[in-house]
């Protein structure tokens, strides 16, 4: 058993809690809105009033929503965190933030291990994630029976954290891309009369296989948009940080600045809250098709 924090309970790090919390592990819980942390007290995790209460013990895991939110939850942290604690940062966050993570947590004692995940809130429940991690070796051992609880594998991508961020990065970069081309293919059928559906089930289970196709062929196929999985304004957030990275290493991306927009444009529209799969409704709107003004829920 080990003694951890956990710091930021949202759709995804409330299931990855709990997985630790059901391994039998000390989880000491903290998030801004209580009733994560009141579901998680229910399961044996112990709720803790301030953030700092929780970076301590033999390890603290973090996923929070961005740059912004990790900057001013954890930043403050840092000065007087026991010395040889292992940080270990679950967010999609920008290659600079991993960078000067790193280095912040040198500064001060501290090892920071980037472990960002690939994978949607039904995973995180089941504990098959896929981990892409990258940290000091040592660090990354002691987490590692932790990884084990909540993720299927994990991928060790070298000891500067921010590599683990570039291939997550990367990765929904191509998850965009591939909802962007199944939803100009869906708006092309339909304007020819091919119904999305009878197209999805014949590429996704003949030529594309690779779940993401499936799951969000299926979505689209069907208009299932909500609950989300993962939000559309997520993979914006992601398209924009990958953008600023490979503007800075001079990489021109041109297909992700077309995901971009048709995300830009979704977002425009409201579908932000949706589910990524919702980028379809961009494809239609623009060959002047019928958009549902509702939206039928998964089972519906």
């Amino acid at each position: 058993m080990m003694d951890i924090g956990f710091i930021g309970l949202g759709t995804m790090g409330s299931r990855v809690a709990a997985n630790l919390v059901r391994a039998g592990n000390k989880v000491r819980v903290w998030n801004r809105e209580r009733d994560a942390v009141d579901a998680l007290a229910r399961l044996g995790a112990q709720p803790v009033s301030t953030a700092r209460e929780a970076f301590s013990g033999d390890a603290v895991f973090s996923m929070l929503a961005d740059d912004a939110a990790a900057r001013e939850v954890i930043e403050p942290l840092l000065d007087g965190a026991p010395k040889g604690l292992v940080h270990v940062n679950m967010a999609t966050v920008s290659i600079s933030l991993a960078r000067d993570f790193a280095a912040r947590h040198r500064e001060h004692g501290l090892f920071y291990v980037a472990a960002p995940v690939f994978g949607r809130p039904v995973l995180a429940e089941s504990a098959k994630l896929t981990l892409v991690v990258a940290g000091d070796p040592s660090a990354i051992a002691r987490v590692q029976p932790l990884f084990d609880v909540i993720g299927r594998k994990t991928w060790p991508m070298g000891v500067e954290p921010e590599r683990a961020n570039v291939v997550k990065l990367a990765g929904n970069v191509l998850l965009g891309a591939a909802v962007e081309a199944m939803a100009e293919a869906s708006a092309f059928a339909s304007r020819n009369g091919v119904e999305p559906a009878e197209l999805l089930d014949v590429l996704t289970n003949g030529v594309f296989t690779a779940p993401p196709y499936q799951m969000y062929g299926a979505a689209i196929a069907h208009q299932q948009y909500d609950p989300p999985g993962f939000k559309l304004k997520l993979t914006l957030k992601d398209l924009r940080l990958a953008l600023a990275a490979a503007e800075e290493s001079s990489v021109p991306m041109p297909l992700a600045d077309v995901v971009h927009e048709s995300l830009l444009e979704a977002v425009a529209h409201g579908d932000g809250e949706r589910d990524l799969a919702a980028l379809a409704m961009v494809s239609m709107r623009r060959a002047g098709g019928d958009v549902p003004a509702t939206i039928p829920s998964i089972g519906a």
